[in-house]
């Protein structure tokens, strides 16, 4: 083992995990006279469950892919409310946006001036996320993405101000995801495992938690697929995208996200969604760089022997989701804008361990398509 790369880890200040756990955030925020809660139109109906008390705002106006219109629009929501604490009730785009908010609305600053790595000023309100799907693992991070609709591209903030001061794990508030979305989201998890696992700025610590989170996806994925009550499979699966959302920090992901970018803001395709897409191919064209790590992956998830692009597409596949990109609407003379943009998402591409062309790239769209 060499630990000679510094690395810092960021995770919740507190973490609340088990069945019916939202119900302790009350108690924890009893002090919290505003407070604002960022929603889906779905996952707004679980702010009930939380015990607030104090004067509560929703906002639940938040998409599948929040742009720049959705982050000044829950800007604006906040500075009516002006909260003191601030709930992020939902998937990764949800606390993502919640990261933001309680940073920054209180400040002047504004989105384009704290894109990119530590240009957050500061921390304006207390912040609780609590996920309703198990795979961003936004709820451990210190990073958020904003769809820029204008540029086709996402913005990316980076800062230990956007860390949750109370992260909550509730398999309940799973139950009601679709088979599909919970297939999806789960490769996503997993990805961020992996992705980091296989990283040219892979580490020893990260690989502890990658490990576990690939683990975990192998064990209780394709049962939470099969019973989105089985409450053992879903908090498995949401400790798993806690996991994958550590390995986001010190490390981060690769090639499979820089792929599966465009495929959100182009063919706007849910991101766990592009995510399981792309994950088999990505995972194949890595391994001739990085067999054992590979193999330990391949073992996790139980994908046996033989072709490993095989395998992995029909492990995604049998959980159900549609790995086709002509299913989803894509069309043949798109996949090289796509290859384009995601060639040019150096922050992560730079990162994969195996270095590839944009011919590379549009050979794995085309592969998909």
């Amino acid at each position: 083992m060499s630990l000679s790369r510094i690395i810092t880890l960021h995770q919740p200040r507190r973490l609340e995990i088990g069945a019916n756990a939202a119900a302790r955030t009350g108690a924890w925020a009893a002090d919290a006279a505003r407070i604002l809660v960022l929603a889906t139109p779905l996952t707004a109906g679980f702010a009930d469950r939380l015990g607030l008390t104090g004067t509560v705002t929703v906002f639940d106006a938040i998409p599948g892919e929040p742009d720049i219109a959705t982050f000044d629009a829950a800007m604006d929501a906040a500075r009516q409310a002006r909260p003191d604490l601030v709930v992020g009730l939902g998937g990764g785009s949800v606390m993502d946006v919640a990261k933001l908010v309680a940073a920054m609305w209180d400040g002047d600053q504004t989105l384009a001036d704290v894109a990119g790595p530590n240009k957050v000023a500061g921390r304006r309100s207390r912040l609780v996320q609590i996920a309703t799907t198990a795979g961003t693992g936004s709820e451990a991070g210190i990073r958020a993405l904003i769809t820029d609709p204008g540029k086709g591209n996402k913005i990316a903030v980076e800062s230990p101000h956007l860390i949750a001061d109370l992260a909550v794990l509730d398999p309940v508030l799973t139950y009601s995801v679709p088979p599909a979305v919970t297939a999806a989201t789960g490769i996503d998890a997993m990805a961020h495992c992996v992705e980091a696992f296989t990283n040219r700025n892979a580490h020893p610590v990260i690989d502890g938690y990658a490990r576990m989170g690939i683990d975990l996806v192998g064990r209780y994925l394709a049962r939470a697929v099969a019973d989105g009550t089985d409450t053992e499979a879903r908090e498995g699966m949401m400790l798993a995208s806690f996991y994958g959302g550590i390995c986001l920090g010190p490390v981060n992901t690769a090639a499979g996200h820089a792929l599966a970018y465009p495929l959100g803001t182009l063919l706007h395709l849910p991101h766990g969604l592009a995510n399981a897409i792309i994950f088999p191919h990505v995972l194949a064209y890595n391994e001739s760089v990085a067999p054992a790590k590979t193999a330990e992956v391949a073992a996790a998830l139980g994908l046996g022997e033989g072709d490993l692009l095989a395998r992995a597409h029909g492990f995604c596949a049998g959980l159900g989701v549609e790995m086709r990109l002509a299913a989803h609407g894509a069309t043949a003379d798109q996949l090289s804008r796509f290859a384009e943009d995601a060639h040019a998402i150096r922050r992560l591409m730079d990162n994969n361990p195996r270095d590839m062309s944009v011919d590379d790239v549009l050979a794995i769209y085309r592969a998909a398509f």
